[in-house]
């Protein structure tokens, strides 16, 4: 359970950061209702062939901010092309032959971009942090998700994204809104 609040909290934080990107609504068009399903349907279908759970990817939504290129068109050729050229060992051999140092350095660019787009949204929507409690949700989700932390519980483990929004969920729901009297 703890898996499918955080992969419906990625979903919606995914759309609602690509939507800034593109300046679509994409949570109202096609709708929150339609993205869930067809990230149900896809998981459906990867469990019954025995795969993982599908979530969204994040990474996708760096590149298209860093390309500005949103074609559905475009993203799904590249998927195409990627998925047939990854079969091509000379290509493969080809590719790990890339230094890590600009591996490295891409995968730092593309993860400023998600972080720096998901502070344009928190910016957008005017998320006050004068306020003791939306600084304390914010602190610790970021505290908990980069630091490391781990929570057992029983058989369940939490770390990283899924303790961090877990974490912001049950704040969220516990701590007191300011009296603005």
């Amino acid at each position: 359970m703890p898996i499918a609040i955080v992969t419906i909290s990625e979903h919606i934080g995914d759309h609602t950061v690509l939507g800034q990107i593109c300046g679509r609504q994409f949570l109202k068009e096609p709708g929150l209702h339609r993205t869930l399903l067809g990230d149900g349907i896809a998981t459906s279908v990867s469990a019954f062939l025995g795969g993982p759970a599908n979530t969204t990817y994040g990474e996708n939504t760096g590149v298209i901010g860093m390309t500005r290129i949103a074609s559905v068109s475009v993203i799904r050729n590249a998927a195409f092309i990627a998925i047939a050229l990854s079969f091509l060992g000379k290509f493969t051999a080809l590719i790990s032959t890339i230094p890590n140092a600009v591996l490295g350095g891409m995968s730092i660019l593309l993860y400023g971009v998600i972080a720096s787009n998901g502070l344009k949204v928190l910016i957008k929507e005017r998320v006050d942090f004068a306020q003791m409690r939306n600084l304390i949700i914010a602190s610790a989700m970021l505290v908990l998700g980069l630091g490391g932390a781990i929570l057992k519980l029983g058989p369940v483990t939490l770390s990283g994204t899924a303790l961090s929004a877990m974490t912001g969920i049950i704040l969220n729901l516990i701590l007191p809104y300011e009296n603005k009297d």
